[in-house]
């Protein structure tokens, strides 16, 4: 389990970022392009990018070193996603390359530890090592991010909406609690049980900033190895925040019911509020707001032992009209 204990000066200090953080989506992209689990909202992109990033071919060639830097599961380098990604990729990528030599060392030994680095993982220490790591970076962005960037900005910018608002009406507290369905909020210390190993993190009044991710797998979310780096948590979003116009999700909707649920929540509600308020069985309102959540109408978010939906901000503006 992994424990993020907070002081009264860490939860002034605790932030939401404004925007994705094209660092860490490009990682987690490849984390997720390379998962062997189904992903039904991303199963085309997936296809589109592996097409081209095929073994032997020019595009594969130039993002290789990237993708040794990012395995399908366990540690990746913090170096790789510095505070300075989220004002842009650019920036991050030139403070990226910045990381000194022992840094670079420390976390390409930690990553040594489940596969033997090739030359050009061992050459990043090196005098001009690097070079070849921006080459990587900017080539993989252009594949794989670039064609679907508007969708990942418009997923987060709608899942910020939703956190801002939270955030407002219960404050910091509330925002923690409702964090993600992989976390859990005492009061004065976020837990993730599915982190492994047992690990202690104290924010020593440093704050903590909540980075929306588009690519994250959902679950737990994630934080960086090196406790000296300014704290984040990366959790993942609802994607379909990303998506207006999904026509045979929202053809589902038809029908009052549907609509029910979706005004029953909007002030929150679990799923057995919902089936009390509708005169509905459990199962028949958790269905309903299955089909609402992939349509991108619902968002759901975790307080403690519960579950609680919200409308999104496409789900509001249905109502509104």
């Amino acid at each position: 389990m992994l424990r993020i204990h907070f002081t009264g000066a860490d939860l002034a200090r605790t932030r939401l970022a404004s925007a994705p953080d094209p660092l860490w989506e490009l990682s987690l992209s490849i984390h997720l392009l390379r998962s062997r689990r189904p992903d039904l909202t991303l199963g085309d992109w997936r296809r589109t990018v592996g097409d081209r990033l095929v073994m032997g071919g020019q595009d594969r060639a130039e993002v290789d070193l990237l993708l040794e830097l990012n395995p399908p599961v366990g540690y990746f380098p913090d170096f790789l996603t510095p505070a300075e990604g989220r004002t842009g990729f650019s920036a991050g990528v030139d403070a990226l390359l910045r990381t000194s030599h022992r840094l670079v060392r420390r976390d390409l030994d930690l990553l040594a530890r489940h596969a033997r680095p090739s030359p050009a993982a061992t050459d990043l220490v090196g005098a001009g090592g690097m070079s070849g790591l921006r080459r990587s970076l900017v080539r993989y962005r252009e594949v794989a991010l670039d064609p679907i960037w508007s969708r990942v900005r418009t997923a987060v910018e709608s899942d910020l909406v939703q956190r801002r608002r939270l955030l407002a009406h219960e404050g910091v507290d509330g925002l923690l609690a409702g964090l993600s369905v992989g976390a859990r909020w005492t009061g004065d210390a976020i837990e993730i049980e599915s982190y492994r190993g047992e690990r202690e993190l104290h924010l020593n009044g440093r704050g903590l900033t909540l980075i929306p991710s588009f690519f994250k797998a959902p679950g737990r979310p994630i934080t960086l190895v090196d406790e000296a780096l300014p704290p984040v948590l990366v959790y993942p979003i609802d994607r379909a925040g990303g998506e207006l116009s999904r026509p045979k999700a929202l053809s589902e909707l038809i029908g009052r019911t549907r609509a029910a649920v979706l005004e029953a929540i909007v002030h929150g509600s679990t799923t057995g509020e919902v089936a009390k308020k509708l005169a509905i069985s459990p199962a028949s309102a958790s269905q309903h707001l299955t089909v609402l959540r992939d349509s991108g109408l619902v968002m759901s978010v975790r307080e403690g032992n519960r579950v609680r939906h919200l409308p999104t901000v496409l789900g509001r503006s249905l109502l509104e009209a």
